[in-house]
């Protein structure tokens, strides 16, 4: 079941069995994807990792993950892109830019626990209803269901993983993480993410050091990366063009950013990850 409309809100709800789950390795035209496995446990490499899912977690991918593999014997896919979640609120927005999205470092995963379960089935009803109702309140109903999912695994993962969800210092963190996302192919200094919040360097990295174990440029080398592996191993563009696309002006200042945080070159990468791949 799809919504789309013209002013390019889009919305997607829809289960999947084994015989349709290659609709879930499409996530790459939308901007973010909710999986809700259903069956028993499974496993999905995404990225080249794979992740165990029991029944009842979902995991929780962005246009910037590539689905490999999946094993799902039943699940429910929840695709949407960021107009259709224009104009939610401030708690949908602190959501987006924290835990759910923009962790770059691991996909999001939250368990559903049996008492919880209700609220997730009754939301998932009623999309399942709204997503056939053609009035011109069913973009509002469809906007406020989505919230709640948002809302309700924003705090499971805030509350499982402790992470720090109020304060400006964690607005600012969440914040720079949302710039992280937008500019990493083209601004790799901390500097310029600093100006852009209104801070200075050095103390963008001590607000760091109160709320994480990594700096700014570990988070901004992070993202780099993530972007960097999945080009070099599912494209066929030349490393030369990756280091373009990824603001490096030449190939050999890449090469040695990608050798340092990898062990392997660029090359190496591509050719051990095909190899790995041809294998299975």
């Amino acid at each position: 079941m799809v919504y789309e409309n013209n002013t390019l809100e889009f919305l997607k709800v829809t289960e999947l069995t084994k015989s349709s789950k290659s609709a879930a390795f499409d996530i790459s035209s939308t901007d973010m994807t909710f999986v809700w496995n259903r069956g028993s446990s499974t496993s999905i490499v995404v990225n080249q990792i794979g992740y165990k899912l029991s029944k009842n977690d979902i995991i929780i991918l962005t246009n910037h993950h590539k689905i490999e593999d999946t094993s799902f014997e039943s699940a429910r896919l929840i695709k949407f892109n960021l107009p259709f979640i224009n104009h939610m609120g401030t708690e949908v927005e602190n959501s987006l830019k924290g835990a759910l999205f923009f962790n770059v470092t691991s996909v999001p995963i939250v368990s559903i626990e049996e008492n919880e379960l209700l609220a997730f089935e009754n939301s998932w009803d009623i999309f399942c209803i709204e997503m056939k109702s053609k009035d011109n309140l069913q973009y509002e109903m469809l906007q406020s269901i989505l919230k709640q999912i948002i809302i309700l695994c924003a705090r499971k993962l805030n509350k499982e993983n402790k992470t720090i969800s109020g304060g400006r210092e964690a607005d600012i963190l969440r914040d720079f993480r949302f710039l992280v996302e937008n500019y990493f192919a083209k601004h790799h200094d901390v500097a310029f993410y600093a100006s852009k919040l209104n801070k200075s360097p050095k103390t963008l990295s001590n607000i760091f050091s109160s709320l994480s174990d990594r700096t700014p440029i570990d988070i901004i080398h992070e993202r780099i990366m993530v972007h960097a592996r999945k080009q070099i191993f599912h494209t066929t563009k030349s490393i030369k063009e990756i280091a373009y696309d990824l603001g490096y002006e030449d190939i050999q200042t890449f090469s040695r950013f990608f050798k340092n945080k990898e062990g392997l070159s660029p090359i190496q990468y591509r050719e051990r990850s095909r190899f790995a791949s041809n294998q299975l």
